[in-house]
């Protein structure tokens, strides 16, 4: 990536202010994942740090890890010693998820393929297991795209076109041309794009209880994690999130949905879900934290699951080339099956 200074700075003895110009090469890419590529070695702990502190800016302005680089922005990165930064890591909290040693941090990404649902010359759709993050950042050295990338060294473009959380399973798409990934994100702020997903959540829930529009409002926490909850309509970092539910099967203790997102919040449907009194089973972040336990240590020959049970079995989008209509469908992975014949095999008992 071509690193441009665009307001001088005088040679200074020791690190200086950077302000490097977003090419086409980073257009799109997360402000950690950015300073990531730039900065090789310096510890993520750090660099999460002075993302929080506001010492990382994007167009002079204060910007978040999460936040989406366009062509032409101006990223200001303050002085840093690599030093000082390995320093910083040794004597970080103990408490700090994010905390990766600097020998980690500069090891090669590992090599993995994952099961393909459809490929051509410009998409690719995979079936992305739970427990993969679909990038690196906030403690995670390497996710799905990185992963991709080591495993297929000649290709010249491969971005995501859309995210899903860690545990998350499902249809993930991924862009093999820059026209392509603009197209088909279009699509998806355009709400051009039907997501449907399996949800298995506690309790009974209503048959009547077919659509939940409540405003989500998204903010940073301590460590730079993402905070979604819900909030009044007068709420004006409130964003408008709108969710379908359909009852598919009633279980022991539990109900299977299917979920239509027709806006794509982050975490919406966990926290949607979770809002009406029923989280998602195996939910770490929103969900009944007592039920999942017991659900994980559960004696052999009760029902026990070891992940969310959310699974994104549905996506169909318009071709960003041709303008065919397209959808990709990924099977309820193996452990979720074995997980419901339990559920229904208690039922009977």
């Amino acid at each position: 990536m071509e690193r441009r200074i665009i307001r001088g700075e005088a040679p200074a003895k020791g690190p200086a202010v950077r302000r490097l110009v977003v090419d086409e090469g980073s257009e799109g890419q997360r402000l950690d994942n950015f300073l990531v590529k730039v900065l090789k070695g310096v510890p993520k702990t750090h660099l999460y740090r002075v993302i929080r502190s506001g010492e990382v800016r994007v167009n002079a302005g204060r910007a978040a890890a999460d936040t989406r680089l366009a062509l032409g922005d101006v990223v200001r990165i303050p002085p840093m010693r690599m030093e000082k930064a390995e320093r910083l890591l040794r004597f970080a909290r103990d408490d700090e998820s994010d905390v990766q040693t600097p020998r980690r941090v500069q090891q090669s990404h590992p090599t993995r393929e994952f099961p393909v649902l459809y490929e051509d010359d410009v998409l690719l759709a995979i079936d992305k297991p739970a427990g993969v993050a679909v990038h690196g950042g906030s403690g995670v050295s390497s996710g799905v795209i990185e992963q991709l990338r080591q495993a297929r060294p000649g290709a010249k473009f491969l971005e995501l076109v859309h995210r899903l959380d860690r545990e998350t399973s499902g249809v993930l798409l991924v862009a093999k041309r820059r026209s392509a990934l603009t197209h088909l994100q279009d699509q998806f702020r355009g709400r051009g794009v039907d997501k449907t997903y399996a949800a298995l959540v506690w309790g009974d829930w209503p048959d009547k209880l077919k659509v939940i529009d409540v405003p989500l409002h998204k903010s940073v926490g301590p460590h730079g994690e993402r905070v979604v909850r819900t909030t009044s309509a007068d709420d004006l970092a409130g964003q408008r999130s709108i969710t379908l539910v359909k009852v598919v099967q009633h279980l022991s203790g539990c109900t299977l949905l299917d979920v239509t997102i027709k806006t794509g919040r982050t975490h919406q449907i966990r926290v949607h879900l979770a809002s009406q009194g029923h989280s998602i089973v195996g939910d770490d972040r929103y969900g009944d934290f007592a039920a999942n336990k017991a659900l994980a240590r559960a004696p052999q020959g009760q029902p026990r699951l070891a992940r969310m049970f959310l699974h994104a079995r549905r996506l169909a989008l318009t071709h960003p080339v041709s303008g065919a209509a397209l959808e990709f469908a990924s099977p309820l992975p193996a452990d979720c099956k074995v997980f419901l014949g339990e559920l229904e095999a208690s039922a009977r008992a």
